[in-house]
């Protein structure tokens, strides 16, 4: 299997404009925050994103609080953000709805 290499710019611009609520987080990483109505609604979302994290064996940083969750989606060996990390940002959008 080949490594993963950091995505082009450009076509990062493209996803981020068309996903809404991602973002940058500097030069390494994607960003998105949650809001759900209480802690067990959030911690439930929270797991979801788990079990794609190791059907995929590539884990996220996620922030978990009562009624919020942060998802920090990067590649630490591409030192950056690859087509893999964009990939699971789309289907952590598709676990939220």
């Amino acid at each position: 299997m080949s490594r993963p290499t950091q995505i082009d710019d450009r076509d990062l611009d493209a996803w981020l404009a068309h996903h809404e609520g991602w973002a940058r987080e500097g030069t390494s990483a994607i960003m998105r925050a949650y809001t759900f109505p209480d802690f067990s609604s959030a911690l439930a979302f929270v797991v979801r994103v788990g079990c794609l994290a190791e059907k995929k064996d590539h884990h996220p940083d996620i922030e978990l609080g009562w009624g919020k969750v942060r998802v920090r989606w990067t590649t630490h060996d591409a030192g950056g953000i690859t087509r893999l990390d964009v990939e699971l940002a789309a289907a952590t959008d598709v676990l939220r709805s």
